[in-house]
Formats: C-alpha cells, structure tokens, sequence
C-alpha cells in the first residue's frame, strides 16, 4: 500500500494493484473566496498550489468522492478526470450529482461491501460536526451534510480506513470497532464555522483516534490549504513531538507512505 498526500483531503491510494485518486480539489491556489459561514472568510482558498500537475494526479484506475462539498470535488476534476472512470460515492444525491456532470460509471459504496476487482469497499458513517447543531445550518443553505468514511479491505494488503470529514463521534468508534484498521487518514485542520462549531478533527480528536486504536498507524490529513482551518501541520508536529508519538504521521504535499 501506498499513500500520497496531494493537497487538503486529496490522496492518492495505490492499494492491491489499483490507484485510487480521493476527494479530488484541483483547482488552483487563490481560486475561490473563503467560506462566508466560516471564520477567516477574507481568506481565498486553496492556500497553497498543488504539488503535482494534474495529469498525473488523475491518472488513476478509480475516484472516491466522500462527499461533494467545494473542497473535495471540483469544476476542475469534472473536466481534468475521464468520464468512463469508475467514480464511487456515498448517496444517490451524490451519484446523480456526478452522472450531470457527464460520468458514466458511476457507484455507490454500500455499508454491506461494494466489491472492485478483488478490493471490498465499505461506507462508514461519520459526523461532519455535530449532527443536531451542523445539519441544520447546511440545510438552511442548501449544502448537504453527510460525508463518509471508506474502509478498503483486501487479502493481500492491511486494512485502511479513510475516515473522511467527521469529528471524533460514535459512528468513527463503531467503524474502529468493526473493521479494526491497520491504517487510518483522518482530516484534522480543525475546520471551524463561524458559531465555533468545528466540522472536522482537532488535535484532541486526533489523541483519540491514537489513544482508542493502540498501534495502528494514523495519518493526518486535510492540513494547510482550507480558508476556515484552526490546526495546521506544525501545530501537529508539535503534538507529535511534545508527546513522543511514533505512530503518527502528519505527510507533506507531494509526499507518498508506503505500508
């Protein structure tokens, strides 16, 4: 198995002899405003360029969307990806949402397994923020709340765990309990509205992701590149050092792990 972090949620997963591109934001830095329920709205984002060009970041056997939210999937994935690659997503609303935009392969991963070739997908839940404080606010403006996680499991590699944008909650305990990864990418910049409500992992997130998981490898990801973030990958590395914490691992841009 190999992990490339590209930049925010965006990686690359060469698992069992196929390249997975996932949550695909590939526009370039400055590209759009800041996020006005947010804080640091004045912001533009991405922050930081890609580390890649994008041809070789979407030459790749198939896409993973967690979610359609504007960073994570982008006008420029919709023109730069092939319209006959295999796409998984979570939700009709997503599936429909992609197949307008011209895709024609297009499949939902099922909690039960969805199977790719001799890899079993799973869709985990997740909660981006709090359920009853979060979903509200974006149903108020017409954004969808639900993201999810993705379990890869495969004979031949360890099992990984995407967990996608979510908070620590239960639904990121039942996904450890069940599916016990060996590897596990959480997004951890601490994404935070401007009610103080955070959307996705902060460091104390994070120490419970290590602390209730015991040895599996954790990666940080989702750092550095959105306009509302409250954590950054220094702030990490300093958890990481303060703590002599060996099984966290916290990639750069354009860097790949291998397992």
């Amino acid at each position: 198995m190999k992990i490339t972090q590209v930049r925010n949620a965006t990686i690359i997963v060469e698992y069992n002899n196929k390249k997975f591109l996932v949550d695909p934001w590939l526009m370039p830095k400055d590209y759009m405003p800041g996020f006005d329920v947010a804080i640091n709205s004045e912001t533009r984002q991405p922050r930081i360029n890609l580390p890649f060009e994008i041809e070789k970041i979407v030459d790749v056997d198939a896409v993973i969307i967690t979610h359609i939210h504007p960073d994570h999937w982008d006008e420029f994935a919709e023109k730069s990806i092939n319209k006959d690659i295999k796409v998984f997503v979570q939700s009709d609303i997503d599936k429909n949402y992609v197949m307008s935009k011209g895709f024609r392969n297009v499949e939902i991963i099922l909690k039960s397994g969805t199977k790719y070739n001799d890899i079993t997908l799973y869709k985990t839940g997740t909660q981006h923020g709090r359920r009853e404080t979060i979903k509200p606010l974006c149903d108020s403006v017409g954004l969808p709340y639900d993201a999810m996680g993705v379990i890869l499991k495969s004979e031949n590699e360890k099992t990984l765990y995407i967990a996608g944008d979510t908070i620590w909650c239960g639904e990121v305990k039942e996904a450890l309990n069940e599916f016990k990864p060996d590897i596990i990418v959480v997004n951890a910049c601490a994404a935070t509205l401007l009610n103080g409500e955070r959307i996705i992992m902060n460091i104390e997130d994070v120490k419970n992701v290590l602390d209730y998981t015991k040895g599996a490898k954790v990666i940080a990801s989702h750092l550095d590149t959105v306009s509302h973030l409250s954590v950054t990958r220094e702030d990490l590395n300093e958890f990481k050092t303060k703590n002599n914490i060996d099984n966290l691992l916290i990639p750069n841009n354009g860097e790949t792990l291998q397992f």
